[in-house]
This record gives structure tokens, sequence and C-alpha cells, in this order.
């Protein structure tokens, strides 16, 4: 009989273990409990810390996790964040999609900030939706400070969010967060209702907003990063530290067949990068996850762009097995074998509920189970986990549902395919922007040729 290892780790909750479980097998994040199934990285994460302290003392940051495609980047970023409300910021998370971009004239930008705000979250509500949950926070904050002071709250208010009319549209916000005030001191539960709503970026014309709030504006394509440095302003009034800006699947940027699109997002981007490295903006960190094609690739990648390719080169020095883990790119290490054998580890572990005498496989499974997943694949098996990881958890799921069944020859009968990335595949291109000095090309014509070479060859039509 084989002998099962009998290590054993933390206290492992029900529900984190459905949560954990469940996710693997469908090949996405878990939301809960990721410090059970972390392993490796600790420069990285060590990196992001101080990131994340930077922004806490007042600070800005921005870092670009690359990754392989299946390498973990996703977790990563989950895992930061959730390091980022233990040390009391504010996080938004959202992946980009050809619907959500950082900088549009349809809409796009502004449908990203408001996936960013439902998806805002704090210590006491980590699964989103925790914008009301802020201002509320603000407000009875400023209540206190009234009561302290004899002063009216609406004057504490007015006061505490007078430093914000110094930033591109601070004034219009600050009266939002005053209506807003205005409905708790009512019972207006609509005009409060009305105020969250513009926070979030939910008002679609300018009219609306007036007669509902009486600011002239809303938050559109064009105020999307703007309105982002208030929040971190704001969030800081409210008493935490700052906020954490998380966006993934950055390679729908590198996606876009429209050259002039493309090339507008990176300079956001390049904005983004600006403000962050000279400390323009105020306790406000970004993390941006993306695959080694949308950097360096330099047709259609950052290194595509002049400015961002000198910003984001890689130190010259840090070769032959020496790192730097201060720049702007946090290149994301690949997981070891020993690495990945502890994780084999801690899923058998998380699967058992933390109980050792309920684990299904041996560690000799384990060992098993690895290098039949080498001579099926290779390295990519440790390297880009994600494939290996769920069918490891698939396997514990057959073991679980069918008492006394041998493992040897499950695990032979694993089947694994190497992942192809589909990130490389171009989006279709934009419709055209009629106020574009480039018309379209008619559909019997190419487009005429401009700095993209192959891009417009790819567009030709007959």
């Amino acid at each position: 009989m084989n002998t099962i290892s009998a290590a054993t780790g933390p206290t492992i909750r029900p529900r984190d273990r459905d949560a954990i479980v469940q996710a693997l097998r469908a090949g996405v994040v878990p939301r809960l409990g990721q410090q059970h199934v972390q392993v490796g990285r600790a420069d990285e994460v060590k990196a992001l810390l101080t990131d994340i302290d930077r922004v806490a003392d007042g600070g800005s940051s921005i870092r670009l996790a690359i990754g392989e495609y299946g390498s973990g980047k996703t977790f990563f970023l989950h895992l930061v964040r959730s390091i980022a409300m233990e040390r009391k910021l504010v996080t938004v998370h959202a992946d980009l999609s050809p619907d959500r971009r950082l900088h549009a004239t349809g809409g796009q930008a502004r449908s990203l900030y408001a996936e960013l705000m439902r998806n805002m979250s704090t210590r006491s509500k980590p699964d989103g939706g925790a914008i009301s949950s802020v201002v509320e926070r603000f407000v009875t904050g400023a209540l206190g400070h009234a009561r302290e002071s004899g002063l009216t709250p609406e004057t504490v208010i007015r006061t505490r969010l007078a430093e914000l009319s110094e930033l591109t549209g601070g004034y219009d916000f600050a009266e939002v967060i005053a209506a807003y005030w205005r409905g708790h001191d009512t019972g207006n539960e609509q005009l409060k209702s009305d105020a969250v709503r513009w926070l979030r970026g939910e008002f679609s014309t300018r009219t609306d907003a007036r007669a509902a709030l009486g600011v002239r504006t809303i938050v559109d394509d064009a105020s999307f990063y703007d309105q982002l440095k208030l929040l971190a302003r704001f969030v800081v009034m409210a008493g935490f530290s700052g906020l954490l800006v998380c966006l993934d699947e950055m390679v729908n940027l590198y996606k876009l067949a429209n050259t002039q699109a493309r090339n507008a997002n990176y300079e956001q981007i390049l904005r983004i990068l600006n403000d962050s490295l000279q400390g323009t903006a105020a306790h406000l960190g970004f993390v941006l996850g993306g695959t080694p094609d949308f950097l360096l690739d330099t047709r259609r990648g950052l290194y595509s762009y002049a400015a961002l390719q000198s910003r984001l080169a890689e130190n010259s020095f840090a070769t032959g097995g020496l790192v730097d883990y201060t720049g702007p790119v946090l290149r994301l290490a690949n997981l070891s074998p020993e690495d990945f054998y502890l994780l084999l580890t801690r899923l058998r572990h998380v699967f058992a509920v933390g109980d050792p005498a309920a684990y299904l496989i041996p560690d000799s499974g384990l060992t098993a189970f690895m290098t039949h997943c080498s001579n099926r694949i290779g390295d990519a098996y440790f390297r880009t986990p994600r494939t290996t990881i769920k069918e490891f958890v698939n396997l514990l799921a057959v073991l679980e549902q069918n008492p006394g069944t041998e493992w040897a020859p499950l695990v032979g009968a694993v089947v694994l395919e190497e992942e192809a990335n589909p990130d490389l595949a171009p989006l279709p291109p934009d419709p055209v922007d009629p106020n574009s000095a480039q018309p379209e090309a008619s559909p019997a014509q190419p487009r005429a040729a401009s700095d993209d070479g192959d891009d417009d060859l790819a567009s030709f039509r007959l």
C-alpha cells in the first residue's frame, strides 16, 4: 500500500473548498481562498507589496504583469488585490474586451469604467459593489467631525471636497457627493441612488444628469482616467489608504485591427505611465496583465509605440540570472517543477478539506501524474499550468465519487494538450469614425497604406 504524506496545511472552510474546486475545474481563477493554493513568485509578490505601500503613503505606481498565456497572470492579479484590501486599499478590477477599452469614442471607455465601479471592493465587501459603502463611510466620517467641531455637516463635506475642485471634473464630482448627502439628510433615496449611478458612470446623457443632480458633466470616454484620479483622492477622504486598479486581458488592445484606435489606447497607457512614474497621481496604483506579445511585438504591441518602448525597456544589466523587480515591467517567473509539486499537494489538501486522512491520491500518485504530463506535453505542464491543474482536479473528482477506484490507471488515461494562445488573432476592424481624417476604403479597393504595414493588407476585402 502506498504511503500518504502526513504533511498538513491550514484549516480550510467547506465554502472555500467548494469555491476553489469549482473554479479550477472550469479553468478560471477562484475568487475565494487563493492563499490555499498560492505557490512560488515570492519576489514578484514582494515587489507589488512595495507598490501597495507606496500608494498607501500617497504615491503612485504602475506595473505590467507579463506572462505567457495560461501561466497564472489572472491568479496573480487576484492575489495582489486581496493583499491590497488587507492593507486598507479600495480595489477595482475589470477585463478588457472589444467593448471595454482605455480610450474610445463610442462608449467603450465608459463601459470599462462602469465595469470597474461594479467590481469595486474593500476588505468588508470583497466581492464588489462597494461604491455605496465607500460614499456612506465618507458621509458618516463627515457627520462625526461635524459633531466634534460644531459645524454643520454640509459645511464639513464642502470643506473636505474643496481640494477636489483643482482636478479635472472635480467640481461636479464634489456636487454629486453633496447631492448624496442631501439625499441622506432628507431621506430622499432616489437622490442617493442617482448620485451612486453618476459615480458608477451609468448616466449616458448630460441632460439626464443635469435633471437628476444639477451637474453638467457625466463620466464619458474622455474623462475615464481623470475620474479614476478623482476617485483615488475621494477614497482616502473616506478613510481608506488609496485605490488599486487591476486591468486584465490587456492583449485585447494588441488585437485591435484599427491602427488609429490601437495607438490611441497606447497613448492613454503612456499618460498613465508618465503620471505614475512622475508621481503626479496620488494614492493611485495600476496593475496591468498581458502576454509577452502585447508588450514586445514591435508591429502591434506596446513596443510599436516608440515612447512606450523607451520607458518599458528592460534593464540591460539584468541578465545572466540577475533580476530587477523595480521597473514597470514585471515578468512573472515560470513555476518550477518543485513549485508545481507543491501546488498539487495543496490542491489535494484543499480537496480533502484539510484532512490528511481523506487524501485521495498518495505522494507517488502526484509524481506519476507529473511524469505523465511531462511525457505528454513537456515542460509546458508547469510553465502554463492551467490545463494541467484542471485535469488534476477532474482526476480527484472521479476518485472521490468512485470509492475504491485505483488511481494509477486513471493517471495514465489523462489526456493533455499544450494550450494555444487565441489572443494572436486580430479582432474585426472597428467601424470607421465619420470624423476621422482617413475615410474607409470601398469594398472593392484596399485602404491607403499606413504605418501599420501588414495590418492594412490583412483588411483587404473583395
